[in-house]
């Protein structure tokens, strides 16, 4: 048996089953039922990084197919070449291949990633799907569902998966902390939570890294592995901007610049905790429009400190208007 120990805990704990897929119930609960019918479509499922779309399609391949899973399942994943050629020769191939499966099963090609995929990849992939509708299906992942191409878009069934909550992410943290005996502060799992935003792979990559790091989760060495601006740093930025107070807010900005993060990290942070901030609706709206245009001018690589200094100078004026 191979030794565990050495494995990425997202790989060590990636769920088996269906039904130990965290979050996204509605959507899994239509998975449960496509493995209980047997009757699978051509499937695409799309959403952002980390919240299960692979492990999902993998968990339902392995419990329609069983022991056949190794021949009856060709996945191809973001690392592999997916040319043109490789899917009119590897795809193909395998589409056309004899497998002896369970009745009413179908061979399943699986596509990690799949709007990289060039437009004539996904052509050549649009015929194969025609062609070899009775005996193989197409289960595509892919964080953009925009860039696959109409003809195979209409050929499946979409599912989308959403961002998980803090709460489903938390819960399965400290499973893993408890199998790993790993000791951890409510601090260390809130800057755990709050660096993945919505992201189990993240989270779950971030908990290994500080524990085999420090020995020891919490906010302090969750930050110093994650690397992100202090977010109590960020919430005094914002309570000095909101009471229109530039004088106030400028020492903030300047100690984070010193600590050397870059100008979209500490844009992206303001943006997540106005988000969340205590402050008048309008007030937010003006605040999250000025910082998602000096987002803009900073990824144009115009990201100097001046730049991060006139930020906090509209957001100022911002407050100073609502006064009036």
């Amino acid at each position: 048996m191979a030794d565990n120990s050495s494995l990425p805990w997202v790989e060590k704990y990636r769920p088996t089953e269906i039904k130990d897929i965290v979050g996204n119930e509605e959507t899994v609960s239509r998975l449960e039922s496509i493995s209980k019918d047997g009757n699978l479509p051509n499937i695409i499922i799309t959403g952002p990084p980390g919240i299960g779309k692979t492990t999902s399609i993998l968990c339902l391949a392995a419990k329609l197919l069983g022991p056949k899973y190794k021949e009856g399942v060709y996945e191809l994943n973001a690392s592999d070449d997916r040319t043109l050629d490789v899917v009119r020769d590897k795809i193909k191939t395998f589409a056309e291949k004899k497998v002896t499966l369970p009745p009413g099963r179908h061979k399943i090609i699986i596509l990690d990633e799949a709007d990289s995929m060039t437009s004539g990849s996904q052509q050549a992939l649009r015929r194969i799907m025609e062609i070899h509708s009775n005996t193989t299906r197409f289960a595509l992942a892919c964080n953009q569902s925009t860039k696959i191409i109409e003809p195979i878009q209409s050929r499946c069934a979409v599912l989308r998966f959403t961002r998980l909550s803090d709460s489903q992410i938390l819960k399965r943290l400290r499973e893993v902390a408890a199998f790993e005996n790993v000791t951890y502060t409510d601090d260390g799992m809130e800057a755990l939570l709050f660096a993945a935003d919505g992201d189990m792979r993240q989270a779950l990559n971030n908990l290994q890294a500080t524990y085999s790091g420090f020995g020891h989760v919490n906010q302090q060495n969750v930050n110093k592995v994650v690397d992100i601006p202090h977010p109590t740093v960020i919430k005094e930025l914002i309570g000095a901007c909101c009471k229109g107070s530039f004088n106030e807010a400028y020492p903030f900005l300047t100690k984070l610049w010193k600590e050397g993060y870059s100008s979209i990290d500490i844009i992206s942070t303001l943006f997540r905790i106005t988000k969340i901030y205590a402050m008048p609706e309008y007030q937010k709206l003006e605040f999250l429009k000025e910082i998602g245009f000096c987002n803009l001018r900073a990824s144009s690589g115009v990201n100097t400190l001046v730049q991060l200094s006139g930020l906090l100078s509209r957001l100022c004026i911002v407050s100073e208007n609502m006064k009036k």
